[in-house]
């Protein structure tokens, strides 16, 4: 499994419109093969701070969902207006919280 998690940057002015489609890109990326999770959280509205979380079942299904068409075109139209500190990471060892 892999674990993307980390910070989206973005000025104030533009959360509201990037939250609003963002939303739109994650109906349709949920439903996508090997999705398990997928979210943004507003961190600090007044800063433009989201952050991000995801979980796929392996690469191969995060790589079709970055070659998404839909993907591609809210990467392109957000491009140079949004910064980010976001990782991925190989989980290996899952379990629950209590275990």
């Amino acid at each position: 499994m892999l674990i993307i998690m980390g910070y989206m940057h973005i000025d104030p002015a533009e959360v509201l419109q990037f939250v609003a489609e963002l939303k739109d890109l994650a109906v349709v990326t949920r439903q996508r093969p090997g999705n398990i999770f997928y979210d943004a959280a507003l961190a600090d509205p007044e800063a433009g701070t989201l952050l991000i979380a995801e979980r796929w079942v392996d690469q191969q299904a995060l790589s079709a969902h970055l070659d998404a068409e839909d993907t591609k075109a809210f990467v392109a139209r957000w491009q140079g207006r949004v910064r980010g500190d976001i990782r991925k990471f190989d989980a290996t060892n899952e379990r629950g919280l209590m275990d």
